[in-house]
C-alpha cells in the first residue's frame, strides 16, 4: 500500500467548498471520481483544510492510500487530462505510512484579494471582491499587526463555529497594494470558521472610520463577535501556502 501526497490548485468558483457533500459539486468529489477512474479502485483523498464555497487555493495538500503502482509523475499527468480546468495537480509523492494531510498540517497562510476601484473589471468578478471606497494600505497594515501572537479569537469567528478552544497563533498579518489590488496576507497555526474574512472585514470597517483606529486589542478582548466587522465575500480568499515539518514529507524511500 502506498500513501500518495498531492499537490493541488483550483479556482473554488464552480464548487461548494472542499468538503464531499451530498447534494452539491466540491473539489473533494471532483479529485476522487478522477483518482477512480484513473486507479480503478475506491480512493478517499484527506485534505488539509476545508475551504469554503467559492473559496480558492494556491496551494492546498491532500493524500491518500493506494495499491496501484502508477508512477507518480503520470499520475500527475493523467489526472490533469481528467480533472476540470478550474482544478490542476500540481505535484505527487510518496510520503511515510502514517502521515496525514491534515494531522500533520503545521500552519497556512491565507490572502484576500481586494479590487480596489470605482470601476468593475468583469475579469476580477470570482476572483477578488470589489471595494470601490479608497483604502489606506499603510494605515490597514499597521492595524493589522495587532492580530500577531498568541489569541483567543472567539470575536473573530462565525456565530456557528462549535469550537470550544478558540484561542490561535497568528505568525504575521498585513496588507499591501499591488496596483488596484490590495491584498491581505494572514498566517498562522490555524484558524477558525469565517475567521480571516471576519479579519479582512474587520480592518476594511477601521479604514471607513465604522471603527476606530487601535481598536483590535479590546476586540480580541471582548471575545463578541457582534463588535468586529463584516464578514466579506468567500471570492477573494486564496489558501496561498501550507506549511509541514520537513521530515513529515520527505519521500518515502
Amino acid at each position: 500500500m502506498r500513501n500518495l501526497l498531492l499537490e493541488l490548485a483550483y479556482n473554488g468558483a464552480a464548487y461548494h467548498g472542499w468538503q464531499r457533500q451530498n447534494n452539491a459539486s466540491t473539489v473533494q468529489q471532483t479529485v476522487e471520481e478522477a483518482l477512480c477512474a484513473l486507479l480503478g479502485e475506491n480512493v478517499t483523498v484527506n485534505g488539509c483544510s476545508r475551504t469554503d464555497a467559492g473559496v480558492h487555493a494556491r496551494q492546498y495538500f491532500c493524500s491518500f492510500s493506494t495499491e496501484n503502482n502508477i508512477p507518480e509523475a503520470g499520475l500527475v499527468a493523467a489526472m490533469n487530462d481528467r480533472l476540470p480546468d478550474d482544478i490542476a495537480v500540481k505535484n505527487c509523492k510518496t510520503v511515510k505510512q502514517g502521515f496525514h494531510a491534515r494531522f500533520d498540517c503545521k500552519g497556512k497562510e491565507y490572502e484576500y484579494v481586494v479590487h480596489n476601484s470605482r470601476i468593475k473589471d468583469p475579469f476580477f468578478k470570482d476572483t477578488a471582491m470589489r471595494w470601490k471606497y479608497p483604502i489606506n494600505e499603510s494605515l490597514l497594515d499597521r492595524e493589522a499587526k495587532a492580530f500577531i501572537g498568541v489569541h483567543d479569537f472567539k470575536t473573530f469567528c462565525s456565530a456557528d463555529c462549535d469550537k470550544e478552544n478558540t484561542t490561535r497563533e497568528i505568525y504575521d498579518c498585513g496588507v499591501r497594494r499591488e496596483g488596484d489590488l490590495v491584498i491581505f496576507n494572514v498566517s498562522g497555526s490555524g484558524f477558525l470558521y469565517n475567521m480571516v474574512r471576519i479579519i479582512v472585514g474587520t480592518l476594511l470597517y477601521i479604514g471607513e472610520g465604522k471603527l476606530p483606529q487601535g481598536c483590535i486589542p479590546e476586540l480580541i478582548s471582548a471575545r463578541d463577535r457582534t463588535l468586529a466587522g463584516k464578514t466579506v465575500e468567500p471570492q477573494g480568499l486564496y489558501l496561498n501556502r501550507v506549511f509541514y515539518d520537513k521530515g513529515k514529507i520527505d519521500r518515502e524511500e
